[in-house]
């Protein structure tokens, strides 16, 4: 694990995309060739499977280092990464060997994870005294599943382009499916063609509309559909059926009322669409479908209670025909013809008619009651290109909800921020008091998170571990997509995809939205 370490060392040390991609690609050159196939299989997301939790490892970690166990908490707090606290705190190795990579993702880590919980203990403590020092980090961010490099896959996709001496488009297309590691994957992805059968296409993705939308041209050259509220999917019927996330993650299993229909589609048949829940013939909320995910086997109960649909708005592989240098025109020609040929829980997404741009945003307008969060802009003439290129697809979404919440607990943040308070707990009024109804960690400024931090520090009124509660005086604007209810929270409400918007240092904590507002706004009245 020596040559994988040095990499991981070199990526976490810069910050230029250019040093990340010449580490990979020296990595790849000076290693051989079945060790470079795992570390390059680790760089691109896979994770050994978590045996142990993060809870015992540092009881584990006070044993060995001869600490209290605050003390190991409170350095975890500050440090804000595992692997790097215990790297950081346990004692030299006492005979150090080092192993290769692929024995801990093919026999360590799977051994570990059969051992029983004393086993586990006494096996740790024996390869904490054998890894050398410089492989102890990269040990454990395999061991507690959290290693990141900050490294995008377009940077691995362009190192593995200079190394192979190929188009990046190509090397991207390789690269989506499963990733199985074995000594031979790296020669595998030199060659032409799918890695695995099953494989999606790189996903086409739209940047957001911020301007005025005459600024694109004319709106003929355009198709405009709802940007539904979903899941963004394509469906892969070859040899094998699959249904595959927009995170490159298998889904069939939460969604067997999709996969099973597309057994019927023609062989060589990959769609791309919008998972939905699917409720009184439309689009239900996006909480209806959140409780369909992360499931493996839903219940029967759960399948008539939640039904899916599949809205499908691009045709990429036809009989095994790859589609995508046609124009979306052609394709969605070809689409509509196989819909209307094969029935099943799918339908195209309906082409939105319109005369001029005043009249799109007037339909814009109208989303929410369709069950969508605004409009898709795509050109008629566009290819299906991998990743996010200028010009072809637009989504003009509608602007979010806002709520003015006031900040009672505050905790560090992880990464670069462990030592700034940036997750905060917020809470707006029912009646006389003040009830949390989101967390947030994102939206301020560097030098806001900062300032605020130093207030944090300034009027903590109690600390709860790395938790502190204080004055209910800061007032924050989050901005949210939507509303549910919810058991889990006192408010009986939660906001989905919270972030801050602003800092109301103009605003006082009597200021503050009241839960009547969004309760209001769950149940559709005007606040």
């Amino acid at each position: 694990m020596k040559a994988f370490a040095a990499l991981y060392a070199a990526l976490d040390a810069s910050t230029k995309t250019q040093h990340k991609r010449a580490a990979i690609v020296d990595f790849l050159r000076h290693t051989p060739q079945d060790e470079a196939s795992y570390g390059l299989a680790v760089l691109c997301g896979y994770r050994p499977r978590r045996s142990i939790s993060g809870s015992r490892l540092r009881a584990l970690a006070a044993q060995a280092c001869g600490l209290p166990s605050w003390l190991i908490d409170e350095s975890y707090h500050h440090v804000g990464d595992l692997a790097e606290t215990l790297a950081l705190l346990l004692p030299p190795a006492e005979a150090a060997q080092s192993r290769p990579l692929s024995y801990w993702l093919e026999e360590g880590l799977p051994e570990l994870a059969r051992l029983n919980a004393a086993e586990q203990d006494q096996r740790i403590e024996q390869i904490w005294a054998e890894l050398p020092d410089s492989e102890r980090l990269v040990f454990h961010k395999l061991l507690t599943g959290g290693l990141r490099v900050g490294v995008a896959r377009q940077s691995v996709v362009h190192a593995l382009a200079e190394f192979f001496d190929e188009d990046a488009g190509a090397i991207a297309a390789r690269l989506m499916g499963r990733i199985r590691p074995h000594p031979e994957w790296l020669q595998e992805l030199s060659q032409p063609g799918r890695a695995d059968v099953l494989a999606p296409y790189p996903f086409l993705l739209a940047h957001p509309l911020d301007g005025e939308p005459q600024s694109l041209g004319p709106t003929d050259v355009f198709l405009a559909e709802w940007k539904w509220d979903g899941i963004r999917a394509q469906l892969v019927h070859r040899s094998e059926t699959g249904l595959w996330s927009r995170g490159e993650e298998l889904i069939d299993g939460a969604f067997p009322d999709l996969c099973e229909p597309a057994k019927s589609l023609p062989i060589g048949t990959v769609l791309d669409g919008e998972v939905v829940a699917w409720q009184n013939q439309r689009v239900a909320p996006f909480s209806q479908l959140q409780r369909r995910l992360n499931r493996k086997r839903p219940s029967s109960g759960l399948l008539s209670e939640v039904p899916a649909r599949y809205v499908v708005y691009d045709l990429l592989e036809e009989a095994g025909q790859d589609l995508r240098e046609q124009p979306l025109q052609h394709r969605r020609q070809r689409l509509q013809a196989l819909l209307e040929a094969h029935n099943g829980p799918w339908h195209l997404s309906p082409a939105l008619a319109a005369a001029d741009w005043a009249q799109w945003t007037h339909i814009r307008a109208q989303a929410r009651d369709e069950g969508a969060e605004g409009l898709m802009l795509k050109r008629l003439d566009s290819a299906y290109s991998g990743g996010r290129p200028r010009g072809l697809w637009w989504k003009w979404k509608l602007d979010p909800y806002t709520v003015d919440c006031v900040l009672l607990y505050a905790q560090a943040g992880h990464g670069r921020r462990s030592g700034l308070h940036t997750d905060y707990t917020l809470a707006v009024w029912k009646g006389d008091e003040l009830v949390p109804v989101t967390k947030a960690y994102s939206g301020l400024s560097d030098k806001e998170f900062l300032a605020l931090d130093r207030w944090i520090r300034a009027h903590t009124r109690e600390r709860f571990g790395p938790v502190r509660s204080v004055e209910p005086a800061q007032v924050l604007e989050i901005a949210f997509e939507g509303i549910q209810s919810s058991k889990r929270h006192k408010s009986g409400l939660a906001l989905r995809f919270p972030r801050i918007a602003r800092w109301r240092q103009d605003k006082t904590a009597a200021d503050a939205d009241h839960l009547h507002q969004l309760q209001a706004l769950l149940d559709g009245v005007p606040a």
